[in-house]
């Protein structure tokens, strides 16, 4: 083999070796806050810490509330598309009068928490790793450790426990809209009474079904918030790097939550 092409291999692998150990560093990182964060949260107050509630609830009406509209249009529109497809495909067997059941399904095991999920990380997600991103470069978080604040205890477990409560919210309220706003192009369409849709939708579903979409929500949002912060922690290179990483947070949190899905899914067939 030549020297050159012997010297390009050596690079590419030390590359991908570095790579490697970049990302399993992030992972540590990444589990360290997550067990950091669960310590607080239930022995904080034994520590004369607790966790401040009005945070918390602060960050609910940013990440929800807030949220509610963005949700309710995009659970609207997902729940029309999906009537719209699946009696065009169930048309070609004359089997159009089952597409309830592919909304039910759909909506309440898949579209509902991955949609939901991608909202809020691109929402929220992102302007939690530019703010800590942003206290980061200003040395704040240094100056918390200072005052003997501890950063996790002050910043990142009312983001947490803020995702953990809202995203699941959010996806129970993306459930109902998306099958309501299915059930009225139905209606239209396949002249089929709300009622009766309701009374189908009913008979299809489970609380299995129910619970596999809001298990999934739970998990997006703990993957949302952590990826975040830990970003955010990570920041380097100035008003640049906020840009750079708040980015990556985005792009890594909606990966993160794309594989879950499918692996919950893989999961929910065997």
């Amino acid at each position: 083999m030549p020297e050159e092409t012997q010297n390009s291999v050596i690079r590419f692998t030390e590359k991908m070796g570095r790579y490697t150990v970049d990302a399993i560093e992030e992972l540590g990182i990444y589990g360290a806050l997550f067990g950091e964060s669960v310590y607080w949260i239930f022995f904080g107050a034994r520590m004369r810490q607790p966790v401040r509630i009005s945070s918390v609830f602060a960050q609910m009406m940013e990440i929800g509330i807030r949220a509610i509209p963005i949700i309710a249009l995009m659970g609207s529109t997902i729940g029309i598309m999906l009537a719209i497809q699946g009696i065009y495909s169930l048309r070609i067997f004359g089997a159009e009068s089952r597409v309830v059941y592919g909304i039910a399904l759909s909506v309440t095991r898949e579209f509902a928490p991955l949609i939901t999920g991608i909202l809020v990380a691109g929402r929220s997600g992102s302007a939690l790793a530019a703010r800590l991103g942003t206290m980061t470069i200003n040395q704040e978080i240094d100056a918390l450790n200072v005052m003997g604040i501890n950063p996790v205890r002050y910043l990142v477990v009312p983001a947490l426990l803020a995702m953990v409560v809202m995203v699941p919210a959010l996806t129970l309220f993306s459930m109902f809209i998306g099958m309501y706003s299915a059930g009225l192009y139905v209606g239209v369409d396949l002249d089929i009474g709300m009622a009766a849709y309701i009374d189908q939708t009913i008979d299809i579903l489970t609380l299995n079904d129910l619970m596999h979409g809001l298990g999934k929500s739970l998990i997006f949002a703990v993957l949302i918030a952590i990826i975040g912060v830990a970003n955010g922690a990570l920041v380097k290179g100035g008003a640049e790097g906020v840009g750079k990483i708040t980015t990556r947070a985005v792009v890594q949190a909606i990966i993160a939550i794309v594989i879950t899905d499918m692996l919950f899914a893989y999961m929910a067939i065997q």
